[in-house]
């Protein structure tokens, strides 16, 4: 067993910083990196581009950066882990294996996590009465049954262990949980139990404060900002962990940013619910048990974590087409520029309710003013320009198109001072929505291939 080992973060979200997964594997010492590139919203965009071209699907992203760092991984010895996988990550292996073959790097071995995909079973599995009802709202999948086009099983740790005993070097995964990809090197690394709760929610723990990058080393900190030094050069965090499920979260030397109690917190407290009661398909982590004690420069030791036993159901991501949005700008001018802003919205609330437009939803944002503090807003005086963005959603793409026609308008029959019409028209976008549902684990088992090159 080794004495410690260290897991980089280097990818938070698909569209990261690019250099990221570079310096993590050329600035310093790494045993592991995960790479996290899935959101909901992600998994119906793969789903989208796969229905297009069955060879997409994935992150490809993630295929510039093995194009960068396949040689340094192989040569260090460094294990990747990423559900960079999306809906295809068969493909995504596939594409790997061409890079490697382009850079003439043989015995790679790679190994892929799939299953998680059960679009294709939803009708089999609301037969056996697992009815996938939406988990926040208790609306039937029936209402919305025709229009989903992806659904997703969110896995845990365990088969990315699996993978990793069969050798693999790179594992590839699709819709996993984003601590498990931190969680199951530990296990691996250490013989943990599965059912050692308290080291299990340690990994997950820790997988949580490097799932979103950046945020744990100083990036969006809230903190004093100011003092996080050299952002442009950030350096992304690294968990430092031992058997006993105590870990550090550092970065490398000579790298930007800022890694303390106060960053860490914050990215604790990022997207959980009941801070005690953190539930993954491989425990249950209580927050509120986290101990955290600035060691030295950039270290922060994590310990005291306590966890309990995993659930019997996975969470499952599904989206499903809603309808249509479509959004347009305005700039108007000091002076009055607020004024003159809520009377374009006057006038065109109007005349879409003169041509008998009917829509979900009509929103109007005045950037400059409102945009971020809604109706606490307030210093309206002193507002030298303000940006009228309108948007309106609804069912009747023809109502959306009618209502792109009626913004140019405004420019010469509307309030003085207007401008930043450059776009043109906007046209409608469909609106992807988010559908969570619960599955028992009995229903759903995870596949792992295990190939070499």
């Amino acid at each position: 067993m080794k004495e410690k080992i260290r897991i980089a973060s280097g990818q938070g979200f698909w569209g990261d910083l690019q250099t990221a997964p570079v310096d993590q594997v050329r600035k310093g010492p790494v045993d592991y990196m995960m790479l996290d590139y899935l959101a909901e919203v992600t998994m119906s965009i793969m789903q989208k581009q796969k229905l297009k071209d069955p060879k997409l699907g994935y992150a490809k992203d993630l295929i510039s950066v093995f194009e960068t760092i396949l040689p340094d991984i192989v040569q260090k010895g460094i294990k990747v882990i990423t559900n960079g996988g999306g809906v295809n990550p068969i493909a995504c292996r596939d594409a790997i294996y061409e890079v490697a073959k382009k850079l003439n790097i043989k015995n790679l071995r790679i190994g892929v996590v799939h299953g998680d995909d059960i679009l294709p079973e939803i009708d089999t599995l609301a037969s056996k009465g697992m009815m996938l009802d939406n988990m926040e709202t208790d609306e039937k999948l029936a209402s919305v049954r025709k229009n989903v086009i992806s659904a997703n099983v969110y896995f845990g740790a365990q088969p990315i262990v699996e993978a990793l005993r069969q050798g693999a070097q790179i594992v590839i995964t699709g819709r996993t949980t984003d601590t498990g990809l931190t969680l199951a090197p530990m296990v691996y690394e250490f013989d943990w139990k599965w059912d050692d709760w308290n080291k299990i929610a340690a990994g997950t723990v820790a997988g949580h404060i490097l799932e979103c990058g950046g945020q744990a080393s100083g990036g969006n900190f809230t903190g004093d900002w100011r003092s996080v030094p050299d952002l442009a050069n950030i350096g992304f965090p690294i968990a430092e962990a031992y058997p006993n499920g105590n870990f550090v979260i550092t970065k490398h030397d000579h790298t930007g940013g800022l890694v303390s109690s106060a960053t860490v917190k914050e990215q604790l407290l990022y997207e959980i619910g009941n801070p005690k009661n953190y539930i993954t398909p491989d425990c249950i982590a209580d927050f509120t048990s986290i101990h955290l004690k600035d060691i030295g420069t950039n270290r922060v030791e994590v310990s005291g974590i306590q966890g309990g036993p995993a659930t019997d159901s996975y969470k499952v991501s599904m989206a499903y087409y809603d309808g249509y949005t479509a959004f347009s700008t305005l700039t108007y001018a000091w002076p009055d520029a607020l004024d003159k802003a809520k009377k374009a919205d006057e006038i065109l609330r109007t005349r879409l309710q003169n041509l008998g437009l009917q829509f979900e939803e009509i929103r109007t944002e005045f950037l400059g003013y409102n945009s971020c503090f809604g109706p606490l807003a307030s210093n309206a005086d002193a507002l030298n320009e303000v940006v009228m963005r309108v948007g309106v959603r609804g069912k009747d793409k023809n109502a959306m198109e009618r209502f792109s026609r009626e913004i140019a308008p405004l420019i010469l029959t509307g309030p003085p001072s207007v401008t930043g019409f450059a776009a043109g028209r906007p046209k409608p976008s469909e609106v992807i929505a988010y559908w969570p549902a619960l599955l028992s684990k009995s229903a759903v088992t995870p596949k792992v291939e295990v190939s070499t090159i």
